[in-house]
């Protein structure tokens, strides 16, 4: 409130005190300039027009050359009538409206409720803006930090397959070099065992016995050498075999297996139970070699003093979101093994017991292992020690054609 007269800011102060207002006065243009420029936001000036030196339109023209003072409305309170040229005079300083002396109470409190509510809806504008500032700010640090992101990993991604493809050049030329190397072993290797053999036909009564030992070490080396490079050949041609998948009957393909291992379960007389097992999108030239293996491997770990049983049976289930799973058991009560040794015996070369005990390379549970992952599927294996072991081999059931991408292994 601006008036020279104490009188009448004190009548305007009475009028509007009963709503609540705070109220700054100043007694001259002057003073009211230095108030609004040193002290806080104001909602509304009510200025008297006719005041010494600064007049109300000279003090209204000087608030609003402050652009920080120029969003305040004024209303300027007079009691004469100065006509139509001097009330343009005072819009044109910056006025929003008059109020004639004497001042009508009502009409009064009417205006200025008006302009302190605006005043009020402005400010909760202004931090709206100020809010919705902060926000675009945080957005668009999430945004260039979100194509920071981006652009890392399609760095990572273009390295991850540049590194996969070198990867699967590498595994190519190693299945190639093991299949050359293990095919250009084979014939030194006949070589050995032909002249061995007529050694032992041709000499076998001259041989004294410590003659004759060491020829049947050398025999026995070629053997396990042979069967060695039976299964890096079989195990290197699995990446080179045509993946042609197409829906067979298990039952059949089992019945070969145990056909050409009726020797074995004859000599121990292992009882082998069967439960009907499923049909599958496979590649039967693979599930041969899985099959053959795995039984083989409960007939050659079986106990001494006990018949070997191996039960075979299958189930379904539902892992990875909703992806169906056929599980073959291959159950036995052979020796057994420990737990803790359960992955490791799908690595290359790896025994849990040495050549003199049970014969094998090493290689035959890591070729099942291969065959499985060529299927999309995976291979596990429950055992302790004396209590027998179970494989368990899980294929996808609703894939016909499989992808050389990799299944997750369901947890």
């Amino acid at each position: 409130m601006v008036d020279d007269r104490e009188d009448n800011l004190f009548s305007i102060e009475t009028i509007l005190e009963p709503d609540g207002y705070h109220f700054v006065k100043a007694t001259s243009g002057r003073q009211a300039l230095k108030i609004l420029l040193t002290e806080f936001d104001f909602a509304l000036i009510l200025m008297d027009v006719k005041m010494p030196n600064l007049n109300g339109f000279e003090t209204a023209t000087l608030i609003y050359e402050r652009e920080k003072l120029r969003h305040i409305p004024i209303i300027f309170i007079t009691a004469h009538n100065y006509g139509d040229e001097n009330i343009f005079k005072g819009y044109q300083s910056g006025a929003v409206d008059y109020i004639y002396k004497p001042i009508n109470p009502g009409l009064l409190r009417a205006k200025v409720s008006v302009f302190v509510e605006l005043y009020k809806k402005n400010h909760k504008l202004l931090l709206q803006e100020q809010k919705l500032i902060a926000i675009n700010k945080s957005l668009e640090s999430e945004i260039n930090e979100r194509k920071i992101s981006e652009e890392k990993i399609k760095i990572l991604n273009l390295q991850l397959l540049q590194h996969v493809d070198k990867l699967e050049a590498a595994n190519k030329d190693l299945d190639r070099f093991a299949f050359m190397a293990s095919h250009d072993l084979q014939e030194p290797l006949r070589k050995i065992r032909t002249f061995s053999d007529r050694l032992s036909g041709k000499y076998e009564e001259i041989f004294d016995d410590e003659a004759k030992r060491y020829l049947n070490r050398i025999q026995n080396a070629a053997n396990r050498m042979q069967m060695l490079i039976h299964d890096i050949l079989t195990f290197s041609k699995i990446s080179a075999e045509k993946k042609e998948f197409v829906k067979s009957d298990l039952n059949i393909i089992l019945q070969d297996v145990l056909n050409d291992l009726e020797a074995p379960v004859k000599e121990k007389q292992a009882k082998v139970m069967i439960e009907k097992l499923p049909d599958l999108y496979i590649n039967p030239n693979l599930m041969r070699p899985l099959f053959y293996n795995i039984v083989s491997n409960s007939l050659k770990y079986s106990k001494k003093e006990e018949t070997p049983l191996i039960k075979i049976s299958s189930d379904f289930t539902d892992e990875n979101a909703g992806s169906k799973y056929c599980r073959i058991f291959f159950e036995d009560n052979g020796i057994g093994f420990d737990q803790k040794y359960s992955e490791q015996i799908f690595d290359m070369f790896i025994r849990l017991h040495n050549h003199s005990e049970y014969e094998g390379t090493g290689i035959g549970l890591a070729l099942c292992k291969k065959i499985v992952e060529e299927h999309n599927g995976y291979i596990s294996a429950k055992s302790a020690i004396g209590k027998g072991s179970t494989f368990i081999v899980s294929f996808p059931t609703e894939i016909k054609n499989i992808s050389r991408e990799k299944s997750p292994i369901p947890v």
